[in-house]
């Protein structure tokens, strides 16, 4: 006695046809048949499928399975780390593809009016968090603010954008320079960073009052995506979104202090 192809089908989750196929290339033929023809498995013939399922869950061949199971002394682990180095190599290829897929999109997103050369030219390995984008604009897309930076982004132009990720660059080098000499957030030259970035929001896409720019400062802790847009992962330090939001909160206060003289 036995499993029938529907029970193994059904414990398997792969159809009868795919037993049947394996069944015709020899890969899993039922080690017994009923008298009437009826295919009939038993516990070996599983234990053997469970082998076929995992190797096909990494992509070989039925024909490199049937290879490696027609041999006892097959070097299974020798197979599995080539096939691990082509995986890879694929992830790697896909990364490629989804970072300039990302950038294609990214024109519809942001509004950015640049030929993909020159978004290349200004950008980059900068990417943008597709992902961010659609939140945001989920989340802030009826703001008169994130309107309004969304529609000067979309009118600046390449020596604009040059000019821009220029200044970002010299900024994101002070912020780490304070940040690697101990500075603390609410010292006067942490503050004056933070008040910087405030001012480059207000010039290159929408007013930035202290308060919002208190908002800007929650978000860079609560969503790293969007740090990432002020300082790339390959300029990120442990602790670096929490020091710059404390020193943007700490110049806002600076701001109302200062408006009560």
């Amino acid at each position: 006695m036995g499993f029938t192809v529907g029970q193994v089908s059904a414990w398997a989750k792969v159809t009868v046809r795919t037993l049947h196929h394996y069944d015709r290339a020899g890969l899993l033929s039922p080690s017994h048949r009923s008298a009437a023809g009826y295919r009939w498995y038993d516990e070996s013939d599983l234990a053997r499928l469970q082998q076929i399922l995992f190797y096909r869950a990494l992509d070989f061949t039925l024909e490199d399975i049937a290879k490696i199971l027609a041999d006892p002394d097959a070097n299974a682990l020798g197979h599995l780390r080539a096939r691990q180095r082509r995986l890879l190599e694929e992830i790697e290829r896909l990364q490629r593809l989804t970072v300039v897929a990302e950038r294609a999109i990214e024109v519809q997103q942001t509004g950015i009016t640049l030929t993909p050369k020159e978004r290349f030219e200004v950008f980059g390995d900068i990417t943008f968090d597709l992902s961010y984008a659609t939140d945001a604009q989920l989340k802030w897309g009826n703001s008169p603010s994130h309107q309004e930076a969304m529609s000067r982004a979309a009118a600046h132009t390449k020596e604009d954008w040059e000019q821009l990720m220029a200044e970002a660059s010299a900024w994101r080098a002070e912020l780490l320079v304070a940040f690697e000499d101990g500075e603390p957030p609410d010292g006067q030259r942490a503050m004056d960073v933070a008040e910087a970035h405030r001012l480059h929001v207000t010039r290159w896409f929408t007013p930035c009052p202290p308060d919002m720019h208190g908002r800007l400062a929650d978000d860079f802790c609560a969503d790293r995506r969007a740090f990432a847009l002020v300082v790339p992962a390959a300029q990120q330090r442990p602790g670096l979104a929490e020091y710059l939001a404390l020193a943007m909160h700490a110049n806002a206060s600076r701001h109302v202090s200062n408006s009560g003289k």
